[in-house]
């Protein structure tokens, strides 16, 4: 496993327990920093700290795409990959889009259900044919 994959399955980790203790994306980040004999990568803390600094437009890329599904009713597991994965595509310019979304696959394979990488992929790869529409709609014109 590569650093940057172990690094965003370490994200999800902590935008996951952020979620289920009801805090923040970046909830569980400082104290998890501040654990001296795990140190966190890098990465880890720009895509925690990416996902919660653009949480409300993630999520309405996703909910946008995730047709017949509203945020609530996802496995939390897919609902949070799917924030790191939209993330990616759409601010993190040194990972290209296809790796962003194999990424995503690999740790809904791992960690969900049975249906959960076809409906991730689904919602990613639209994500990433719209890219550019959506970026024009977030970003204002100068």
């Amino acid at each position: 496993m590569s650093a940057r994959s172990k690094a965003r399955k370490r994200a999800l980790d902590a935008i996951f327990e952020s979620e289920v203790r009801g805090l923040a994306p970046d909830g569980t980040l400082a104290q998890r920093l501040n654990v001296p004999d795990r140190p966190m990568n890098d990465y880890t803390v720009e895509l925690v700290r990416g996902v919660a600094a653009h949480r409300a437009e993630v999520d309405d890329v996703i909910a946008q795409y995730a047709e017949g599904w509203t945020l609530d009713r996802m496995p939390a597991v897919d609902r949070n990959v799917l924030r790191i994965g939209v993330f990616e595509i759409l601010h993190v310019d040194d990972v290209p889009d296809a790796v962003a979304v194999s990424e995503a696959l690999a740790l809904v394979r791992e960690l969900s259900t049975d249906e959960s990488p076809g409906f991730v992929n689904g919602i990613l790869g639209t994500v990433v044919r719209n890219k550019q529409e959506i970026l024009a709609s977030i970003t204002p014109s100068s």
